[in-house]
């Protein structure tokens, strides 16, 4: 009978017209009737009582033309389950058209594509997965920089340049700036050329100096810090053209130095991720290399395996209790995904983003490998180097003073008099 109705789709149900046929040349609805029913399936009924005159003139209908009681219901059936989240057929049609054309531009452009997903603003999961993915597709990331970003980002040839925009802090008549005046008068040529040709507060030159966008001048920021200071003077911010080039002093800076775990707390903080593997960033380093390559090694057998998260979507059973389905990043930058059933998910907890530790059951389910997880632990990051010696400088100077004090108690003269 479906078929008959339906020979361009050999009988399935695909799109919401579908329903309006069968409602039509099955059931004998005329179109109108046919529309209400579709609509009252997918719960955009005008009323209940309208949609039920339908269904029960679709039943007489049928009993009319001879149909069997047992045909009537599985046709009913068949497009009751439809109906509710079916898609019209011009809908469909569109969706697929840019489901194939992102497909092949995902295929034979992938770095350009992965570019202009993070400029459209990304997608489901937070930009630095998509960042991460170029990355596997072969880029090479590079922080936003003074002479070759735009307040997007940009590609050139296989080296992505982070844009302006992921700066946080970074105000967007800043960026604007710098990207109009380099297009109008060449690249910049060194620090003192970019301030003298860009106006600028200290303020937001120093986001652009800590996040390493100066690092053609082949100068530490900290010294590239000391100079801007020295040039713009604290709390100055210029607001109108310098006429004539101004002499430049030649200040003396001690030699100053960056380490690559400086730069990436750095990173979190102006871009909100790193530019490194977050498992550089640990406490201890994995105890193993496993990752999702490893799963079918795996099957149904125990693993242990690190994972940086990108995503958790959290979920109730039947009778309400709490499970969890995560995803995450392996050591070598492949996906893998977890499953915390009622009784684990009630003993363990995701505390945020970061890298936990698994250990747990691989499974298989239709060839989809997962893991079953019976425990799991959020490891630690390294203390924030920027600070840490500060805190540890702060301790000693505290104990300096107290011993300083301690010592001017203790020097008194024979007879109990202080000395003055």
């Amino acid at each position: 009978v479906m078929l008959e109705i339906m020979p361009e789709t050999y009988g399935v149900m695909v799109y919401q017209e579908d329903v309006i046929k069968v409602a039509h040349y099955f059931a004998g609805l005329d179109l109108g009737e046919a529309d209400v029913l579709r609509r009252g399936m997918s719960g955009k009924f005008r009323s209940r009582e309208e949609f039920q005159k339908v269904k029960d003139k679709f039943v007489d209908n049928c009993l009319k033309k001879g149909y069997t009681e047992v045909l009537i219901n599985e046709i009913w059936n068949q497009v009751a389950s439809f109906a509710g989240y079916a898609f019209a057929k011009g809908h469909s049609a569109s969706y697929a058209v840019e489901s194939y054309q992102t497909l092949f531009l995902r295929a034979y452009f992938p770095l350009e594509y992965m570019v202009a997903v993070l400029n459209n603003g990304g997608g489901f999961y937070r930009s630095e997965f998509y960042i991460h993915e170029a990355r596997m597709l072969g880029a090479t990331v590079h922080a936003p920089c003074i002479n070759n970003s735009f307040l997007g980002n940009r590609i050139y040839g296989k080296q992505l340049y982070l844009g302006f925009g992921y700066l946080r802090d970074l105000e967007a008549r800043v960026a604007d700036r710098i990207i109009k005046e380099r297009l109008l008068y060449g690249s910049f040529t060194s620090l003192e050329d970019f301030l003298d040709r860009v106006l600028i507060s200290i303020e937001q030159v120093s986001i652009l100096i800590r996040i390493d966008a100066f690092r053609f001048t082949q100068t530490n920021k900290h010294e590239l810090l000391w100079k801007a200071h020295l040039f713009l003077g604290k709390n100055v911010k210029l607001d109108h053209p310098k006429l004539f080039p101004p002499r430049q002093r030649d200040f003396a800076i001690p030699r100053l130095h960056t380490t690559d775990m400086e730069m990436a707390f750095t990173q979190l903080e102006l871009l909100g991720f790193s530019l490194c593997s977050p498992f550089e960033l640990l406490v201890e380093p994995p105890k193993n290399t496993h990752g999702s390559r490893d799963l079918q090694r795996y099957l149904n057998r125990h693993i242990d395996i690190y994972g940086y998260l990108v995503t958790v979507k959290n979920t109730s059973t039947h009778n309400g209790k709490r499970m969890h389905f995560a995803t995450l990043v392996d050591q070598h930058g492949e996906v893998f995904d977890t499953v915390l059933f009622p009784p684990v998910a009630a003993q363990y907890f995701f505390r945020g983003k970061g890298i936990y530790r698994f250990y747990g059951k691989v499974v298989s389910e239709f060839g989809f490998l997962s893991i079953e997880v019976v425990k799991m632990q959020k490891q630690d990051y390294i203390q924030d180097p920027r600070y840490a010696d500060m805190k540890t400088s702060t301790k000693l100077l505290q104990g300096k003073t107290k011993e300083q004090q301690e010592g001017k108690v203790g020097q008194g003269t024979g007879n109990g008099a202080v000395r003055p």
